[in-house]
């Protein structure tokens, strides 16, 4: 069998491109998913592919960078790949994980691929800070309106009941909550 495995960091992308380049590479089964590459953490697609390789099956991905961001993370996914007595293939590289100069190749991908990603990571902190001095960047919006927690709080709404019907976590209602105590008219070291 040949798996393909296509990736895109962020909901805006599309991976359709990607897909094409696997259909045409000759896969019989192909797996999509929208995560960042940086690391292996949630990417249930991926792991489905890994748990369903046999020997001489192909990974096949259009570039390294699709697989893993990080050097650690591609190495520790080329070993299970060869452990199941798999290969890996790349339809815009020239991967080949049976040779020495391959692994080399792979390698040197891998790490340009963690390179960019740290690259992209110190261009947005310095941004960030560029745009503190000139006082433009304000930081993310808040997503919680706290007033209406508090206002559902007095209405005797349960956080549990006030979490589902703002969808969000029932951490976050308990702690707007014990930061905003004093405003209720309660000690704030008492339980809501």
């Amino acid at each position: 069998m040949r798996y393909g495995y296509a990736r895109v960091s962020t909901t805006d992308q599309n991976a359709t491109t990607q897909e094409d380049a696997l259909r045409q590479a000759g896969c019989d089964m192909i797996r999509m998913e929208k995560k960042s590459g940086t690391s292996r953490e949630g990417r249930s697609e991926l792991e489905t592919l890994l748990a369903f390789l046999r020997p001489d099956d192909v990974l096949v991905v259009t570039r390294i960078d699709r697989l893993a961001r990080s050097i650690a993370d591609l190495q520790t996914i080329i070993t299970e790949v060869k452990a199941k007595g798999a290969q890996l293939q790349c339809t815009e590289q020239p991967v080949d994980t049976s040779t020495a100069a391959g692994k080399a190749f792979l390698d040197m991908l891998g790490v340009f691929a963690e390179f960019e990603t740290n690259l992209r990571k110190e261009r947005q902190l310095e941004g960030i800070a560029a745009a503190k001095e000139r006082g433009v960047y304000k930081g993310r919006k808040a997503s919680i309106d706290r007033k209406q927690i508090h206002e559902m709080r007095r209405q005797g709404i349960s956080p549990t009941e006030i979490s589902r019907r703002l969808g969000i976590g029932r951490t976050s209602v308990y702690r707007c909550l014990e930061q905003g105590a004093d405003d209720l008219g309660r000690p704030s070291n008492e339980k809501v």
